[in-house]
């Protein structure tokens, strides 16, 4: 059953061009054969990775976030309280004037320490600062790698420098080992940052990221499948490019280093522009649209291939929308932080003094009305 449900997907007439089969994609020297099972050792080494990632943010990225002044915040926690938990989990995280007076007087305290419950509970579920600094760290660390490799493999490719080759040789064309390692890493990581997605800092464009990561999974999986690869690799090198100067601006940013997080993310935020809005669609799609078709005619994986591509070249426009709305806060001088992330709210017992008396100016007991 299986086999047949196998033999019926990879059916070369939905995935190869015209009078192709899957044996026509050997060349004569015997180092054309692709095949998905190939792919099958990222699984085991996305597993890799997180444990790899787990053992690179506490030996590596916690001294460099403290070398570069950034501590672990003691934050105080939200005393136990059965009637605003519920409240928070049941209803809202940010409850009104009206609801915060409700609270205060079901539960005998002051609408300020209510408010103060909230803003202390919600601080609760947001990431430390090290917590998001260790991310940043280990993507900026990978990327750095995944570029350094990339431009390895393909700098002296002549589909490098001019992207008609890419179809030279198609279907036939050699696949070298540089190309499948190359994407043997890239599938793994992107991988392991599904598998991790729900453990990490969790950010206002979630569903777009984990969308970002499936369609790349998707286009990896199936370009080399059906020997896309060199358009695949053109695609890795265009996206690395720029992720690696995102996450060193963030890191710039978890330190505090204003100057050079403005610095790295105004040339980021060129480098984003040229590379997703110029680069890769008007060179890497358009060898996808329009080059195939002066080899064969339009097939099922022309479609779907291309679909895929214009999902990311959907993505890279919105988060083009978000990247020009925090360059203007960087041009105001209102930048602070990454705009996809939720801040900590400032909680301070010295600010909150007055919040612990009531109306004649007396403390409430401490295990009686008093936060404890």
């Amino acid at each position: 059953m299986f086999q047949t449900l196998s033999d019926w997907f990879w059916w070369d007439r939905i995935w190869l061009p015209c009078n192709y089969t899957w044996d026509d994609l050997e060349n004569e020297e015997g180092t054309g054969s692709v095949s998905p099972s190939q792919l099958y050792i990222t699984i085991p080494l996305a597993l890799l990775f997180m444990l790899l990632r787990f053992a690179f943010e506490r030996a590596i990225a916690t001294p460099v976030a403290s070398a570069m002044g950034i501590k672990s915040k003691l934050r105080l926690k939200a005393s136990n309280n059965p009637v605003f938990e519920s409240f928070y989990i049941s209803c809202s995280k940010h409850p009104s004037h009206e609801e915060m007076y409700g609270l205060a007087k079901k539960s005998n305290r002051t609408s300020i320490q209510v408010e103060r419950w909230f803003r202390r509970r919600r601080n609760q579920d947001r990431p430390a600062v090290l917590k998001k600094f260790q991310e940043s760290c280990w993507r900026f660390t990978f990327y750095l790698c995944a570029l350094v490799g990339g431009v390895a493999v393909l700098y002296d490719k002549p589909w490098f420098h001019d992207v008609w080759e890419v179809w030279v040789g198609y279907p036939k064309q050699e696949v070298l080992t540089s190309q499948y390692w190359y994407y043997v890493m890239e599938l793994s990581f992107y991988w392991a940052l599904l598998f991790s997605v729900a453990s990490d800092v969790r950010r206002k464009d979630f569903k777009v990221q984990v969308v970002h990561h499936l369609a790349t999974i998707f286009l990896l999986n199936f370009s080399w499948s059906v020997k896309y690869i060199r358009v695949g690799t053109l695609t890795l090198l265009v996206h690395d490019l720029s992720d690696i100067l995102l996450e060193a601006a963030k890191m710039c940013s978890y330190a505090d280093w204003k100057r050079s997080c403005n610095v790295l993310f105004i040339i980021f935020a060129v480098v984003f522009i040229i590379s997703r809005l110029i680069i890769f669609p008007f060179w890497i799609i358009y060898a996808t649209t329009v080059y195939p078709l002066y080899y064969c005619p339009r097939f099922f994986l022309y479609y779907f291939f291309n679909m895929l591509m214009f999902v990311l070249q959907f993505l890279h426009i919105y988060w083009t929308y978000l990247i020009f709305r925090m360059v203007k806060k960087v041009i105001s001088g209102n930048m602070s932080g990454d705009d996809r992330s939720d801040k900590e709210e400032e909680d301070s017992d010295e600010n909150d003094d007055h919040s612990l008396t009531n109306g004649d100016g007396k403390r409430p007991i401490e295990n009686g009305q008093g936060e404890h």
